[in-house]
This record gives C-alpha cells, sequence and structure tokens, in this order.
C-alpha cells in the first residue's frame, strides 16, 4: 500500500465539549466498540482509560488532554480526549492547534454551553472541521430539538442533522438515519454492541421525509454533479450524498448534527462510521502555514506558504504537549511532512538547535507502544529531547520550516507557594519548573520584594491540582498563600512628560532628557519614534524603549504591569561626554514613574463570565448574591426545573464562590467560569489595593 493511500486511512481527531456533557465516557465506548478496551470504564467508578491522573479518577474530570488510537472499519483514529473545564482550556487549544477534526459533544438538556462556546471559537481559529454529537438523549429533561436549536443561537452555524432520535429521556431506544432512511435500534443487554435496521416509526416518517430534504438541499449545494444528479434522477445515491456531506464539513459550508446516549451504549456505532465518512483524512485538509518571521504579527500569515502533509517530503512537525513522568519527558509530536526514525537528530527551528530522538513511543493514555519510524500523518510522543517546549517546530535542518506557532491564555489568579521545610527548596524549584514546562498556562515568578515564588494560573482548581500534584509526583509539601488577583494597571488619557536625568560626581558624569507622550493603546505595549535632527543619537533610542518597558511591570498606583499603552519618543537632549546608553535608560524609567501619574492610571481588574445552573427555587438567592458580588446579571434562560443565570463578576468576588453557592441551594446548584475581559475597579476597591500595597 502507498503512503498516500495509507494517509487516507488515518483520521486524527479530537473530543471536545463543555464540562459533564459526556466526552470521557463517549472515548470509554468507542475503545470498547472497537477492540481496544474489553471492560467499559466509567467516569464515576474512576476507571476510565483517557482519565488516568490519580487527580482526574477522584474528582470524576478530565485535567490532561490523553492520546488513544484505535481502528474502525480498516482505518486507523488517533483521538484526543479533552478536558471540559476552563480552567484547563490549554489542552484543548493545543489539541485543537495539530488535529484534523474533531467531534463536539453538546448536552441534550442544556444544549450549548460556555465552555462549547469558547472551544468552538478555538477550533474556528484553527479551521477544524466538525461534526457535533448531542449525547445523553435517555435524561430526564433530554430534547434533541431544544439542545439543536441552540447550535444556531449561541454558535451562529448552518447545522443538519443526519439522525433524528427515536423515542425521549427512558424510552430512547435509537435513531432514524436521514442518509439511507433507515431507523438503528439498539437491543438491550448487549452494551449496546447489538442493534438492528427497520421501518422508520409511522409518527416520524413525514418529520423524516422533511429533515431529509433539508439535507439534500444544503449538502448537495456544494456540488454541482450531484445537483445535476438530484435534478435528472430525483434523488441521489448514498455514496453521492456522502462525499458532499464530507465537502461541506470540511469547508465549515455546514456541521452535520447526530445524536444519542453514550452512556446507555446507543449512538456511538454510527458516530464512529462518520467520523471515518465525513471527517477528513491528514491529505484532506490544506496542512499548517510557517509561522510570520520573528517581530511579525500572526495576521500577517495570510501570505506565508503552507506545508501540505506530504509522506515523502523532508520532516516537520510541531511540538504540541510535554508531559514528565517516571520514565523522563515525553514531547507530543504531530507529524506533518516526512518520516522521522529512531536515533535521527533534528533541528528545533523555533531555537536553532539540533535534538536527537531517543525513542518513539504510540501513546494510550498512560501506556505506551515502541515504534521504530513515524511518518506524515501520525502523532506520537518522543523521547530524549532536551530542549523542545510546546509550540517548537521540529525539522530537516536541511528545510528549517517554522511552523506557524500557538497563542496560550493568559493567567487571572496567582498564589505563593513555599516548601514546609528549606531542604525542600531547590526540589521544589525544580518540580515548578517542570510542571510550568508542561503547562505554558501556569506562570512561575519570584517576588523582587518578599521573595516568595508566585504560581500564576486559570483559576483555583488549576493551582489547587498543581500543589496537589507537587505533594504526590514530587514528593514537595509547600505553604500555599491565598489566592491573589492579577491585577493590572493602565491609563485613561493622553499626557506628555519631558524628564532630565543628570548626575555629577567628579570625573564624567550621567546625562539624558527625553520628551515622551504617554497614550491609551488597546492590545501589545507599542513604541514609536518621532525624534527628528538628532536631539537623541539613534544609539539610545532601544535604550529608552527597554527602560519604558521594564518600567511597566510595576505601575505607579499599586505596583502592578501597566498594559493597554502606546509610548512615544519625541524629543530629548544629549551630552557628548556625559551621555549613554545606561542615563536614556534611566531618564525613561524615571520619565514613565512622573508621566503616568499624570495620564489618568486605573486599576484594572478581571472580569470573569460566571454561568450558575440552579434549581427553580434558589433563582432568587442566586441572583441576590451575584449582584452583592458586583455582578452583572446578562440573562436567565429556564429549562425544565432548571434555571441557568449568566453573569459578568469580578474575580476578587468569585473566591470561595462554590462553597457558598451550595451552602445556599443544599447542594443543588453548579457553576463554570471563565476570564472575560479586564475593567477598571471602582475607587473605594482601588483605594483597598493601593491601602494593601503601600
Amino acid at each position: 500500500m502507498s503512503a498516500q493511500s495509507e494517509l487516507s486511512k488515518i483520521r486524527n481527531i479530537g473530543i471536545t465539549a463543555h464540562i459533564d456533557a459526556g466526552k470521557t465516557t463517549t472515548t470509554e465506548r468507542i475503545l470498547y466498540y472497537t477492540g481496544v478496551s474489553h471492560k467499559i470504564g466509567e467516569v464515576h467508578e474512576g476507571n476510565t482509560t483517557t482519565d488516568y491522573m490519580a487527580q482526574e479518577r477522584e474528582r470524576g474530570i478530565t485535567i490532561t488532554s490523553a492520546a488513544v488510537t484505535c481502528v474502525w472499519d480498516d482505518h486507523r483514529i488517533n483521538i484526543i480526549d479533552t478536558p471540559g473545564h476552563i480552567d484547563f482550556n490549554i489542552e484543548v487549544n493545543r489539541s485543537l492547534r495539530v488535529l484534523d477534526g474533531a467531534i463536539f459533544i453538546i448536552e441534550g438538556v442544556a444544549g450549548v454551553q460556555p465552555q462549547s462556546e469558547t472551544n468552538w471559537r478555538l477550533a474556528d481559529r484553527y479551521n477544524v472541521p466538525r461534526i457535533i454529537f448531542i449525547n445523553k438523549l435517555d435524561r430526564t429533561g433530554a430534547d434533541f430539538y431544544y439542545a439543536f436549536s441552540t447550535l444556531k443561537e449561541k454558535l451562529d452555524i448552518v447545522a443538519i442533522p443526519l439522525q433524528l432520535p427515536i423515542g425521549a429521556e427512558e424510552n430512547f431506544v435509537g435513531v432514524v438515519d436521514l442518509i439511507e432512511m433507515k431507523a438503528i435500534v439498539w437491543e438491550g443487554g448487549e452494551l449496546g454492541a447489538k442493534f438492528h435496521d427497520e421501518e422508520i416509526p409511522a409518527d416520524l416518517k413525514e418529520k423524516a421525509e422533511e429533515a431529509r430534504q433539508n439535507l439534500l438541499d444544503t449538502a448537495l449545494a456544494v456540488d454541482n454533479d450531484a445537483m445535476e444528479e438530484y435534478f435528472e434522477k430525483g434523488d441521489v445515491s448514498v455514496e453521492t450524498l456522502k462525499k458532499c456531506i464530507k465537502k461541506g464539513t470540511i469547508s465549515g459550508e455546514f456541521r452535520p448534527v447526530l445524536c444519542g446516549t453514550a452512556f446507555k451504549n446507543k449512538g456511538v456505532q454510527p458516530l464512529l462510521d462518520a467520523v471515518i465518512d465525513f471527517l477528513p483524512a491528514p491529505d484532506d485538509v490544506e496542512g499548517i502555514r510557517c509561522a510570520p518571521p520573528e517581530g511579525e504579527e500572526e495576521t500577517d500569515s495570510k501570505d506565508l506558504p503552507i506545508i501540505p502533509v506530504d509522506p515523502d517530503g523532508k520532516f516537520a512537525g510541531l511540538a504540541f504537549k510535554i508531559i514528565n513522568d517516571k520514565y523522563g519527558t515525553l514531547t507530543f509530536v504531530r507529524v506533518y511532512r516526512g518520516v522521522l526514525k529512531t536515533g535521527d537528530t533534528i533541528l528545533n527551528t523555533t531555537k536553532g538547535h539540533k535534538e536527537r530522538i531517543g525513542r518513539i513511543y504510540q501513546m494510550h493514555a498512560d501506556k505506551r507502544e515502541e515504534l521504530s519510524e513515524v511518518h506524515a500523518g501520525d502523532i506520537a510522543a518522543f523521547v530524549g529531547l532536551k530542549d523542545t517546549q510546546t509550540g517548537d517546530t521540529l525539522a530537516d535542518s536541511s528545510d528549517p520550516v517554522v511552523l506557524e506557532r500557538m497563542s496560550f491564555p493568559v493567567p487571572v489568579i496567582d498564589i505563593s507557594v513555599e516548601p514546609k521545610t528549606k531542604d525542600a527548596v531547590e526540589k521544589m524549584t525544580l518540580a515548578l519548573q517542570k510542571l510550568a514546562g508542561e503547562d505554558p498556562s501556569l506562570r512561575l515568578k519570584t517576588d523582587q520584594e518578599t521573595g516568595q515564588t508566585i504560581l500564576s494560573g486559570m483559576g483555583e482548581l488549576h493551582l489547587d491540582i498543581i500543589v496537589d500534584r507537587l505533594r504526590r509526583e514530587y514528593g514537595v509539601e509547600a505553604n500555599v498563600g491565598a489566592p491573589q488577583v492579577a491585577y493590572r494597571e493602565t491609563i485613561t488619557k493622553p499626557h506628555v512628560e519631558v524628564y532630565t536625568h543628570k548626575k555629577q560626581s567628579g570625573g564624567s558624569g550621567q546625562f539624558a532628557e527625553v520628551k515622551i507622550e504617554f497614550a491609551p493603546h488597546e492590545g501589545e505595549i507599542e513604541f514609536a519614534n518621532k525624534v527628528v535632527g538628532g536631539t537623541v543619537p539613534k544609539e539610545y533610542i532601544p535604550a529608552v524603549e527597554k527602560g519604558i518597558r521594564v518600567q511597566a511591570s510595576s505601575g505607579v498606583l499599586a505596583g502592578f504591569p501597566t498594559v493597554d499603552f502606546k509610548f512615544t519618543l519625541l524629543d530629548g537632549k544629549y551630552h557628548d561626554v556625559d551621555s549613554s546608553a545606561l542615563a536614556f535608560e534611566i531618564a525613561a524609567k524615571a520619565c514613565f514613574r512622573e508621566g503616568m501619574k499624570n495620564a489618568g492610571p486605573v486599576i484594572l481588574e478581571p472580569i470573569m463570565d460566571v454561568e450558575v445552573t440552579t434549581p427553580n427555587d434558589h433563582v432568587g438567592d442566586v441572583v441576590g448574591d451575584l449582584n452583592r458580588r458586583r455582578g452583572m446579571i446578562q440573562s436567565q434562560e429556564t429549562s425544565g426545573s432548571t434555571v441557568m443565570v449568566r453573569a459578568q463578576v469580578p474575580l476578587k468576588e468569585m473566591f470561595g464562590y462554590i462553597s457558598h453557592l451550595r451552602s445556599m441551594t443544599k447542594g443543588r446548584a453548579s457553576f463554570t467560569m471563565q476570564f472575560h475581559h479586564y475593567d477598571p475597579v471602582p475607587r473605594n476597591v482601588a483605594e483597598e489595593i493601593m491601602a494593601k500595597s503601600a
């Protein structure tokens, strides 16, 4: 079999959804029906394949993405099961970056939920073809048609059902297949392994015919030949229809929708068929763009070359995940081009140094199978890479391409950690460096004033897991400081400041004068040079920029990093003898300190999108409590006996919220939270923050 035909038999897919929509449960069924597992694991029993970390099994949630491989209909499917909790969204981000397709699981009662929206936008960014699986149709309150309506309402997509449910809630027994116009009914007692085809139930015939006509109208529009076949014959063959659905799925013209209940083992086999039929092989998609040259914006990358998946080209791959286990460091790599063998030496083109491949493994969650080589289209783990991090490109040194970079979320919450014994200081530092190497959304820094180690992460749960891993995996017991909000500072009006730095202490002195305009500016800190006539020599201008950028890490109100501003060097003065780069850097720092005070400085705080799901009889308590927390209620949606309250609330007010919510609702409510934007804090809160920092 040729390398190209081998490629057509591969599917690299991710399974993603809001927390508790059934991702891991669906993955377990896929592994069972494809023969990889001989027993179905359950999340509530803590014995699933992909949730292998102790913390995942104890808490019943997915924390880290896990890769597994299975075979269905003579096709190899590489699956990455991703977390649903917003604190671990980095795992979804980097997984979608390297996948060719995805299954989005939507909960049959709630429909599209906030984390599904976030993940959908990520998939849009990376242009990942998707199919949708509406899950949990056996649950009380499940409604396929309501869940389907939320796809258009919240994701703004063209969704077409390929199936309709037969029965609802506890009476859900199967689906109507709209492609072949037949009913598929599962038989009990066989873990869903047995099902049979039958006639479409009479009460669904009219609805099924209407839905199939909609399917034909939408799917055939992507292919002129198929449209002609339809006009000639009044219908099209199953093969033609499947070809059109695949074409529209890959182009994003529409999103196919299937349904079932993974927990009750119904609907998984047709979902696997849909992965083979409609999601792309590695060579069905355009490949991956090269990165823009250092210093250029990613938005400028439209004209940059695309590296197609090519089994015969020079090797190129993207490192998308690092984990440290008892055997050493594993670097997960998606191969886009060529072949790589154990013992080969390749170039890390992002950093410019060579790496030697020790061993290559195909991973099955935490188990591994050794490989002698990997090919274009594969996902594998490499052992032996010394200095390769998430997002780095590995390539043949004779064609040193750099593949498109990943973007990572900004942490919004800080804690301080210190070991309980002095002997463990070095051990803790090394452990935290390894954990930060694994997780780009975790930041590590030392507070220069207190000497404390500060961990910055995406939420309380994220940091709680990191501290727990420190203890279990690295044997470091740590004292943890209370969570702190990652405040920022900015300015609200333009201001021009002139500052002269003059120092004379015998011999040559120091002299520099700068005139700088500070102005509000959304996005990255921006520098402009408008000096004319050499009033500041060219060789000193980088020192001015450096001085401002260094000083911006400590704002003028409470010492928080200053963001969202532009500074323009307008003029200055220098002395032939006493001026130097150091003098101009010092002048720029002082100019920042003085100028920012007069530019309307404000403190910014992270505002979180909060969604609370609560029984009807506690809505008043929940809304009142969110208002007391300075929350702005965005909407309330009733679904059966529960209400979803959406609000935007300052992170400062949300610490410890879960305990309060549980006691207020007798444990019946739950909530999710994710970062939305930064906003100026009210004056009284700003005064409180400044008093603490004084």
